[in-house]
């Protein structure tokens, strides 16, 4: 596979917002986000936020009324940021608590489930939250198996198992 660009991880996301207050009360309160200091030599309106290991940009739109407006559809296979959660079930109580609308959504793969949550931001982009973790990362090249948690990512290369079998010890 290889890494051309030796890229190590994803910094953050970038979104424009109609209200940069709006979106920063649903970062932190929704998603549990919390702000961090931003450089300022910026010369715009703008909120960093960061929690489970990515940042969160959000920049105030110059002209708010241009941007397209929320069609209240809730399309699970629109572009979206995903997180991963600990509880479904949990994450669905707070949704409902909050009020907040969202679709739900089951992936089954040989067995595996993977339930997802789907529901907009104030600027109308999708957030899913799922158990997306429970489906194992099977690479289309190369014989390797990648399963991953939240906290870690262990690669099992059959491949390289099978030469440490060749080397004589």
């Amino acid at each position: 596979m290889g890494n051309p660009l030796q890229l190590k991880s994803l910094n953050h996301i970038s979104l424009v917002c109609r209200s940069l207050e709006k979106s920063v009360d649903f970062y932190v309160n929704v998603l549990g986000f919390f702000p961090i200091k931003r450089p300022s030599s910026f010369n715009f309106n703008g909120a960093w936020l960061f929690n489970y290991g990515i940042g969160i940009h959000l920049l105030q739109s110059d002209d708010p009324e241009s941007m397209t407006k929320n069609d209240l559809h809730i399309n699970p296979k629109d572009n979206h940021i995903s997180f991963q959660c600990e509880s479904m079930g949990a994450v669905e109580n707070k949704l409902q608590q909050m009020k907040i609308e969202y679709v739900k959504n089951r992936v089954e793969e040989n067995g595996i489930y993977v339930d997802q949550l789907f529901f907009h931001d104030p600027n109308g982009t999708m957030i899913e939250i799922c158990n997306c973790d429970n489906i194992p990362i099977v690479p289309l090249s190369e014989n390797k198996v990648w399963f991953c948690s939240r906290f870690n990512c262990n690669i099992q290369n059959q491949q390289q198992q099978h030469i440490q079998q060749m080397i004589p010890m």
